[in-house]
């Protein structure tokens, strides 16, 4: 592997850098406003918590389509990120209304399922096959450069100014902007390594006919149904080391501190090893960050252990997938193909957590994360024989 990473893996960390300053200012506040604030159940917050995960899920598919169709994923991956933009205006006029904020938080998911699959197009497209992991990890570090500086803003606007809900909105809406005009200003799509086809619906559906394609879209798709969402990971945790609670902002960063140290390091890695390899054992250190959650009163070094592992799951995960499956997803469905997997994953991710939300509310915490262990460890197995050759 050699050369210069293209400037569209740099132009496009840019703006997903300054697009996940505000998408995890909204995150880190979440569950501080629902839980806290407004004291939903954890069925509640599980049911919203998978609508902000899953309403990506069926418009990934629509964003990709519609991108390999007219050829121009630039053009949708903006409309997905004004999207998600304007919602950030509309958050603080539901006020309480979980309905309301039901509605928000699918219409943000909605821009966010619409521009992921484009973007990972136009970085795949723009970057030679052998430097594939790496694009994407550098593209994945430079997202987490927002991941941790969100939080953080938000601890910072909660500290200074209450839980009141319009500042950090607000704030979070004016990075969203920013990024989407650098979005429009640097960001060039590559169409020299595209062979101009007529797309269908029936030639993207076709992608499953292919075994490997085929296994792999099942595989990520069992995976993401024993991944619990962040949230309920930093809740749980919270709860269960018993540090205080107007530290659950913080917890965000610790993970988003892993993944950036860690994601451009395992993009190289898994260019050289395998991708498919990476993934997997990303899968083993979150079996390591659930048991973290069985720790009773572990304090500060169950936190510590459980954010690391936590960072190291994204850095081998986030990315490292769409790397893997660039290597065998024909140029001109690629948007297509990426968000097919990640729309199975996205549902079943979505179904993850408001069934952990249920079991967190008929059963002791502990036994629910026990349980959760058990079925990933089960997962894992299913897996490793389903992708042995990938």
């Amino acid at each position: 592997m050699s050369g210069r990473l293209p400037s569209t893996v740099f132009a496009l960390g840019t703006v997903s850098l300054l697009t996940d300053i505000s998408a995890e200012m909204v995150t880190a506040f979440l569950p501080v406003y629902l839980i806290y604030t407004l004291q939903m159940s954890y069925v509640q917050f599980g049911l919203l918590d998978g609508l902000y995960t899953g309403a990506t899920a069926v418009l990934r598919l629509v964003g990709g389509f519609v991108s390999d169709r007219t050829s121009s994923p630039k053009r949708v991956a903006v409309f997905g990120y004004a999207l998600s933009a304007l919602t950030k205006l509309i958050f603080p006029l539901v006020g309480a209304s979980s309905v309301g904020i039901g509605g928000v938080l699918a219409a943000d998911r909605a821009g966010k399922g619409i521009r992921t699959a484009p973007r990972d197009a136009l970085i795949s497209l723009a970057t030679p096959p052998d430097q594939l992991g790496s694009a994407f990890g550098v593209h994945r570090a430079m997202d987490t450069v927002g991941a941790l500086c969100g939080p953080l803003l938000t601890f910072l606007i909660l500290y200074q100014m209450g839980t009141a809900a319009g500042p950090v909105f607000v704030v979070s809406f004016v990075f969203a902007a920013i990024g989407l005009v650098v979005l429009l200003t640097f960001v060039r799509e590559h169409r020299g390594r595209v062979q101009r086809k007529r797309v269908s619906l029936k030639a993207g559906l076709g992608l499953l006919r292919d075994t490997k394609f085929r296994r792999a879209t099942i595989a990520a798709a069992l995976l993401g149904l024993v991944t619990i969402s962040d949230a309920f990971v930093f809740v749980v945790l919270q709860k269960v080391s018993d540090i205080p609670v107007g530290l659950l902002p913080l917890l965000p960063l610790g993970t988003a501190a892993i993944f950036l140290l860690a994601a451009a390091p395992i993009g190289r890695m898994a260019d050289r090893v395998g991708r498919w390899r990476v993934f997997f054992v990303g899968h083993v250190l979150l079996l390591v960050t659930y048991s973290m959650l069985l720790v009773p009163q572990g304090g500060f070094t169950a936190v510590a252990v459980a954010l690391v592992a936590h960072g190291l799951f994204y850095a081998c995960t986030d990315g490292v997938l769409s790397a893997y499956a660039s290597g065998f997803v024909p140029a001109d469905l690629r948007a297509t193909g990426l968000a097919t997997i990640q729309t199975g994953q996205a549902l079943t991710r979505m179904v993850s957590s408001v069934a952990f939300g249920v079991m967190l509310t008929v059963m002791a915490m502990s036994t629910a994360v026990i349980a959760l262990v058990v079925v990933l460890v089960l997962a894992l197995v299913v897996v490793a024989l389903l992708v042995r050759s990938a």
